[in-house]
């Protein structure tokens, strides 16, 4: 299952997220559905890298990524639509695929100091 986390911060507005694995509805290579929400993901990154020209902080390798957002960031427009489209487009696929992708939106845990 490819499951993909949205996180908030304490102020409720969008701050990272986080895919891990696969579909596994086809071969690797084929999966439309994998490919499609990696696309999504890796639009959101060209994003928020080159349209808003933010510095993120981003760990990707085969079937994972992380990716967090500055928090001087987060209250953007271009920001807040980036990351609100990329999530919208990961829960319309949730639902049409709900035994391969799963969505889920949380609240981050705070770094204790």
């Amino acid at each position: 299952m490819l499951r993909v986390t949205f996180y908030e911060d304490s102020r409720r507005r969008l701050s990272s997220f986080v895919a891990e694995g696969h579909t596994e509805l086809a071969e690797h290579g084929e999966d439309i559905v994998c490919a499609a929400v990696s696309a999504i993901l890796q639009a959101a990154r060209l994003g928020l890298e080159a349209h808003a020209e933010l510095e993120i902080s981003v760990r990707q390798r085969s079937g994972d990524m992380d990716l967090r957002v500055p928090e001087a960031a987060r209250e953007r427009e271009d920001v807040r639509a980036i990351l609100g489209t990329a999530l919208l487009a990961c829960e319309a696929i949730a639902a049409q695929y709900p035994l391969a992708v799963r969505v889920r939106r949380e609240t981050e845990t705070p770094v204790r100091q």
